[in-house]
């Protein structure tokens, strides 16, 4: 068994699969918009190009998305990073947090060198940690 993830974007999943290719080394194996599926001629002309369906690999974990009309940014779930080293995890915090909210600023805890919550400028919320 294998828990993969979907999220939804409200007309943003392309730009924040390509962010997250480009910044967290994940690779793109799928991304079809909606103007591609076989029954196409009903669908509005402002959402053709949004994506009916995205697969990104990052590490050993499948993220999918879609996007999808008035999704709203998560809100009880994050998705973990862990990194291997406390600079991976200041630049991915930096980069990150670019135009997002954050809820608990990269800092030393208990439990980590370096822990922070977060919500990206896509929505998606994120928990970034470099264990002791």
């Amino acid at each position: 068994m294998k828990l993969d993830i979907y999220v939804n974007y409200p007309g943003t999943c392309k730009e924040a699969f390509q962010f997250y290719e480009q910044h967290l080394g994940g690779k793109i194996t799928m991304m079809m918009p909606h103007q591609q599926q076989t029954n196409s001629a009903n669908i509005p002309e402002n959402w053709k190009e949004a994506i009916l369906h995205a697969r990104i690999e990052i590490g050993n974990t499948v993220l999918m998305g879609a996007d999808i009309p008035n999704a709203e940014p998560m809100r009880s779930a994050y998705l973990s990073l862990r990194l291997n080293t406390v600079e991976e995890a200041e630049k991915l915090y930096a980069l990150l947090s670019v135009d997002g909210q954050v809820f608990m600023k990269m800092e030393e805890t208990f439990f980590a060198t370096r822990f922070a919550m977060l919500r990206d400028k896509f929505g998606t919320s994120w928990m970034l940690l470099h264990e002791s």
